[in-house]
């Protein structure tokens, strides 16, 4: 069994920033890949940002060039940098990881959600 915990959001004015962590925690898995999803009031869950085990990046388009995302592999543990936040971005945001477990499953994990609230 794999754990995903988030920790990093709150409530940021337009145009702030904001650095989300997702560490993973568990024995014996590896890593393929750590996203981050989010999800707002009425809308379906969307992809914001992913990275793989081998620093191949991904963005949704309403992002690039505002948020970053990076990992620490010794820490087991995905970071999204959040910068000129939008009204719009205002959702819980969902860390997701892609792992191998020690029987050698490819299993899909989520956190518990951080909201991000962006308001003035």
């Amino acid at each position: 069994q794999v754990q995903l915990v988030e920790s990093g959001g709150g409530l940021v004015q337009p145009g702030g920033s904001l650095r989300l962590s997702c560490a993973a925690s568990g024995s014996r898995f590896s890593i393929r890949a750590m996203g981050w999803y989010r999800q707002a009031p009425g809308k379906q869950r969307e992809l914001v940002a992913s990275i793989t085990s081998g620093d191949r990046t991904d963005y949704a388009e309403s992002v690039k060039d505002r948020f970053a995302i990076s990992r620490d592999s010794a820490k087991n543990t995905v970071y999204l940098e959040m910068n000129s936040l939008r009204p719009e971005d205002t959702a819980v945001y969902y860390c997701n990881g892609a792992v191998i477990t020690g029987s050698g499953w490819l299993a899909n994990y989520w956190g518990q959600g951080t909201q991000v609230t962006v308001s003035s």
